[in-house]
């Protein structure tokens, strides 16, 4: 009996912490800012403005985890339109850089997470150094 109460204990103190305290990365981005907050390890890392659905278009909102990783992926849907450091975590959804970077900060994709293109390497190369099971994505109104 004492063994099954020190395990509720410590498993009750496991799901008080933070999602955000256990290592890897979290990308968390905010529709109505149209922001990406990057965490590692439980830290603020980065704060990278991003370009999502425009009007008549829509990004999911969810958590999930990328199920692959394309470093230069070019779309089957639009023209062939480049998307670097492509993360594919919902369909065809991802997140990646995008050349119109003069769009970033406000609605103006297809349903993507659209980046600066050096902010997208950089978070390929976090998924890649920590893996995509610990990495987590969450899309937020």
């Amino acid at each position: 009996m004492r063994r099954f109460l020190v395990l509720i204990a410590i498993l009750g103190a496991a799901a008080c912490l933070p999602a955000a305290a256990f290592a890897g990365v979290v990308a968390q981005i905010n529709l109505s800012s149209q922001r990406m907050h990057v965490y590692v390890n439980g830290k603020p890392a980065y704060t990278w403005k991003v370009s999502t659905a425009r009007p008549g278009y829509r990004t999911p909102t969810g958590t999930y985890k990328p199920y692959s990783l394309v470093r230069y992926h070019r779309s089957t849907i639009y023209n062939g339109s480049p998307m670097p450091y492509s993360i594919f975590f919902k369909g065809g959804y991802a997140i990646h850089g995008s050349y119109e970077t003069k769009h970033l900060g406000r609605p103006a994709s297809h349903g993507c997470v659209r980046l600066h293109p050096s902010n997208a390497a950089r978070l390929y190369a976090l998924v890649q150094r920590y893996g995509k099971s610990n990495t987590t994505i969450r899309i937020t109104r």
